[in-house]
């Protein structure tokens, strides 16, 4: 209910009120806080209205909505000795922070709701302040017994779901007897997509409240957000029964469901029904194009749009912005950047945004970071967008540096910020710096939703970590898919692919449906663990009665799986049943690889072949058939092989090796001697190598250059930057301590057969991560069973 309206008594000398009236509206005229000083200064002068609340609560209002400093309205709101509600309740409207105080001594539930609402709109800079404020509002708002006021809980829930907290805005909900329409709206909009889908039918059955128009509008944006056009079409079904179809953001919540789940007819025919399609309506239309892919139509609609005298906005850009097919419309993306800068809209953060998305897709990092760099106030989404841009390209350090420049400005990450920076540490495999992301979610106690705890499953397989990944795994209520996809691979990265066989199955006694990457998970872990039979079968199954068409990486498990077994001429022979889309690169390189591991020069020469075809940039592979060449003595045909790359000027990736010593990275290559503990470190390694040949080991010198000693070959393979990280840590931690270093290549045989011999004479447990997996190698024994 309304408040009941305040009529104060007319002072002598203004018969009728037309002095306050003039007044108000004078207040009411105010372009900027200098008007209202002069306002409130003739005021105190004359005795007029100075200490009138209604009055100063329109003054105060007034200083709110020109921004005038938050001091300046406590100043106001102290000058009265006996503030009002009307009074405290304006200012708690106004300001961004929350001081419980101003509650009291006579809340209502408008107070409790204005400062939910203040503080919802500030939430975004503040971080952990506002969290902190919003639980103890929350706090009072019980206390004080309004908690279950409707009117308060829509604005303590849309608090909370600002703040990424929809646990707790489902608490809000939930202590609610009977929630009216606007509540149930504040729900529907604030939960992901599945959850509001469900909680709408809940609505339904319930019966207690009547869904409007705003009703069905969230729960089509949430249709349209999980793709499920079965739930958009009975949406659409139930608006027509309720008279709501024909509402105008109906029909845009409709358009943009059908474009989204790829019925852009459909849309296009909502569109051309409208009598007079509003700016909104547009912007539905060209977003669900350019979804879709369909950039020409797009920017012809967009044309359409400027044409048709409506002026673009910023949801009108992020529309039209390519960002869902970036590639062959690079020319369009600059044209439309030089058109965000002439319309003076590069400073709205959804349209800086887009771009920096687009750009991060286009690998221009350089533009996306002066995007970002150029934004005055950056929000969530921007920080999102240049962190995971980062961590997508590959550009993993600069990924993890953005965040913590971001934890330093105190800006509160959420679960999206969370996941991209996990993503980043785990593909560095810095296990230090990802278990202090974890910290953090839980010093900040953010949510911890399924993406977030899927993406620490990833990032502790990865990092090495794998009991830790088990653990987290085990402790999640609501898997997902991807959840189970994610400890399947962590499985087949260590090759344990027994364990992640008896998950899958797992997976599927718990009814979930696999998908395409589940099946590349399984088949990975086969191949790594030598399981033959057992991937056979799972690659028959995938194909026969899941009817999933294999893909590239499918294929390149399967030749890889066979071809490790040294089965070469039945993975020879699959190739050719393959759909020819999914024979590439990686195809042929495994095939070559398995080749190389079992001397097979004849038909590496053929995959060989085929690689330089498709691939003929990629120096790796002239170096694997001069090796295999090498290795059999072969040197003049290894000569010809090793020609041929230098004609081209192609460079093998130099291989390197990062190891965390007390949280601090550090990274050798071969030979290297840039290192500020080199000599001891080359000193050290002497001497370890005196152990291991007493134990038994040789250097395996095959693959090294022809043309040198074996006495060099020998120096050569002893100063891999595998050797000189491992030496570096075994000098740099406490006996018994494990070893952790990452390759960036595949380890080579003599350092694998090295690392065993290091393990049995210093009794520590090293574990290698190279480009393949993980190796952990305990008493002179690496847990590969040398198959890799």
């Amino acid at each position: 209910m309304p408040p009941p309206r305040l009529v104060l008594p007319t002072p002598a000398g203004d018969p009728g009120g037309a002095l306050r009236r003039s007044y108000l509206r004078l207040v009411a005229l105010s372009s900027t806080p200098r008007h209202l000083d002069q306002l409130l200064a003739v005021s105190l002068t004359s005795g007029h209205y100075a200490l009138d609340p209604a009055p100063a609560t329109a003054l105060l209002l007034r200083y709110a909505s020109l921004r005038a400093p938050h001091a300046h309205l406590l100043r106001l709101f102290r000058a009265f000795p006996r503030p009002d509600r009307f009074l405290r309740n304006a200012l708690l409207r106004s300001l961004p922070s929350l001081r419980p105080h101003l509650l009291f001594p006579c809340p209502d539930s408008f107070s409790f709701a204005f400062a939910a609402t203040s503080l919802s709109s500030s939430c975004s800079s503040r971080g952990n302040e506002a969290a902190a404020a919003a639980r103890a509002l929350h706090a009072l708002a019980v206390a004080a017994g309004y908690a279950t006021d409707t009117f308060v809980a829509s604005a303590l829930a849309k608090l909370y779901f600002k703040l990424s907290r929809g646990d707790d805005a489902r608490k809000v909900f939930d202590e609610v007897p009977s929630p009216d329409t606007i509540l149930w709206n504040t729900l529907l909009a604030g939960l992901p997509g599945s959850e509001a889908l469900e909680a709408f039918v809940q609505m339904v059955e319930a019966g207690r409240v009547r869904p409007d128009s705003t009703t069905l509008a969230s729960i089509l944006r949430a249709a349209a957000d999980v793709a499920n056009v079965a739930m958009g079409r009975c949406v659409h079904g139930y608006g027509v029964k309720c008279g709501l179809a024909e509402h105008e953001h109906v029909v845009t919540g409709l358009m943009s469901l059908y474009a989204k789940c790829w019925d852009t007819d459909c849309a296009r025919y909502l569109f051309d029904r409208m009598k007079d399609p509003d700016l909104v309506a547009y912007n539905a239309l060209i977003s669900g194009y350019s979804v879709n892919g369909m950039v020409e139509s797009s920017t012809e609609l967009f044309k359409e749009l400027a044409a048709s005298g409506w002026r673009p906005n910023s949801s009108t850009l992020v529309a039209v912005i390519p960002v869902y097919s970036p590639f062959g419309n690079e020319l369009l993306a600059r044209c439309l950047h030089g058109f965000v800068v002439k319309a003076r809209l590069d400073a709205d953060a959804l349209v800086s945004t887009a771009l920096t998305t687009l750009y991060c897709r286009l690998n221009d990092m350089e533009s996306a970071r002066s995007m970002f760099d150029a934004m005055s106030d950056k929000t969530m989404e921007s920080w999102n967008a240049m962190i995971s841009g980062y961590a997508q390209n590959g550009l993993t350090e600069m990924a993890v540096e953005l965040f913590q420049q971001m934890q330093a400005l105190n800006v509160q990450p959420n679960p999206i910020t969370i996941s991209s920076t996990l993503s980043a540490c785990a593909q560095l495999g810095a296990l230090s710096l990802g278990k202090w992301v974890h910290k953090i979610i839980s010093k900040e106690n953010l949510e911890l939703n399924v993406y977030v705890m899927t993406a620490l499953i990833d990032m502790y397989a990865k990092c090495g970590s794998l009991a830790e990944a088990r653990s987290i795994f085990d402790r999640m209520d609501n898997k997902n898919v991807v959840s189970w996809n994610a400890m399947i691979s962590g499985y087949g990265l260590h090759g344990q692919g027994a364990e992640a066989l008896k998950l899958y199955q797992a997976m599927l006694d718990a009814h979930i449906l696999p998908t395409s990457s589940t099946f590349l998970s399984v088949l990975y872990a086969c191949s790594h663990g030598g399981l033959v039979d057992e991937g056979r079968t799972v690659f028959r199954v995938m194909t026969n009665e899941y009817r999933i068409t294999p893909g590239i990486e499918h294929c390149t498990c399967m030749v890889d799986l066979l071809g490790r077994a040294g089965k070469l001429k039945e993975a020879f022979e699959l190739i050719s049943e393959f759909p020819k889309s999914a024979v590439g690169a990686g195809v042929w390189g495994a095939l070559l690889g398995a080749c190389m591991v079992h001397k097979d020069s004849d038909l590496a020469k053929l995959a060989s072949q085929k690689l330089f075809e498709l691939d003929p940039e990629n120096a790796g592979y002239y170096v694997l058939l001069s090796n295999l060449y090498t290795s059999k003595k072969r040197y003049s045909e290894a000569a010809v092989v090793r020609q041929e790359a230098k004609s081209r000027k192609l460079v093998k990736t130099p291989g390197c090796t990062l190891i965390e010593i007390g949280e601090k990275p550090h990274v050798f290559m071969a030979g290297d001697r840039v290192h500020p503990q080199s000599e001891a470190i080359y000193s050290y390694l002497e001497k370890l190598t005196a152990k291991m040949i007493e134990a038994g080991y040789q250097p395996v010198t095959e693959a090294a250059l022809y043309d040198v000693e074996e006495e060099e070959k020998e120096h050569m393979v002893k100063v891999h930057s595998e050797k000189l990280a491992i030496a570096f840590g075994l000098l740099s931690t406490e006996p018994g301590t494990e070893i952790r270093i990452i390759k960036n290549l595949r380890v080579c045989l003599d350092c694998h057969n090295a690392t065993k011999f290091i393990s049995k004479v210093t009794q520590r447990l090293i574990v290698v991560r190279d480009a393949s997996r993980f190796h952990h190698f305990r008493d002179g024994v690496c847990s590969c069973g040398d198959y890799w």
